[in-house]
């Protein structure tokens, strides 16, 4: 019998997601049909009962978006929501506004995925010379962060955001869970897989074969000392979500025609 009870999610499709360009900590809202599936996740959450508590989001918009879609659909609009740059997307240096095929054309698949999947691996940092610099450098929503803006990530592998979204967990989420609140958080790709991470041991090696779908939500049971009873589990159409994994990962692979 769990103890505690977590749902996680990737946020739904957002625009770029939809161009396979890397979003990171550029702020884009969800795409047209990102909005669809986080009102279908809300509704799939719904049909099965769940009543949150509380809900974390990051501050970027395509997570809090995604959040409001899900609470509404549920009828649960009043739920309260805390949101915090520790919960962003990896922020992905010189590689913001790239698309991921022709990166793979151009570096190989396999540098790609590295680049995407890899534990330790960091991009190029981010440069006062790239065209997204200022638009993410200088975010008024970062003067309101826990660090000062000139000590935020220019650049960071799945290490740096496990490392830097650690001490929110530990802090903040894991007291409200065992005071017995159920949690929805709404994160990104990375956020999330760092937080899986975390929570079910898994290895820096195989860490590079885990990928998430966008807008399926992941329950956790957890026993007592937060640790996992088994597996995550996505909730919701198993076969749908398996071609949603495979669209993800294809997303870092060259083109059939260019290849």
């Amino acid at each position: 019998m769990a103890k505690y009870r977590l749902v996680l999610l990737r946020h739904g499709e957002g625009a770029w997601t939809k161009e396979n360009r890397f979003c990171s900590w550029v702020d884009q809202k969800l795409s047209s049909d990102g909005i669809k599936e986080a009102q279908n996740c809300g509704r799939h959450l719904k049909a099965l009962g769940f009543e949150f508590d509380l809900v974390f989001t990051s501050v970027l918009s395509r997570s809090i978006q995604t959040a409001w879609l899900i609470l509404e659909e549920m009828g649960q609009e009043w739920v309260p929501i805390q949101s915090s740059w520790r919960l962003n997307e990896r922020h992905y240096g010189a590689l913001i506004g790239l698309n991921r095929a022709e990166m793979a054309l151009n570096h190989g698949e396999e540098q790609v995925k590295l680049w995407r999947r890899s534990y330790d691996v960091t991009p190029p940092p981010i440069s006062e010379s790239h065209p997204y610099y200022e638009e993410i450098c200088n975010d008024r929503r970062y003067k309101c962060s826990d660090v000062p803006q000139e000590n935020l990530p220019k650049a960071e592998s799945l290490k740096d955001v496990l490392e830097r979204l650690l001490p929110y967990w530990n802090e903040k989420i894991v007291p409200e869970l065992k005071s017995g609140k159920m949690i929805l958080i709404s994160a990104h790709g990375n956020s999330s897989r760092a937080l899986l991470k975390h929570i079910e041991g898994i290895s820096d090696e195989d860490i590079i074969n885990l990928t998430l779908p966008t807008g399926v939500p992941i329950l956790l049971e957890l026993d007592e000392n937060l640790r996992p009873l088994g597996p995550h589990q996505f909730l919701g159409d198993q076969e749908a979500i398996q071609a949603a994994i495979k669209k993800v990962e294809d997303q870092g692979k060259v083109k059939s025609a260019e290849k």
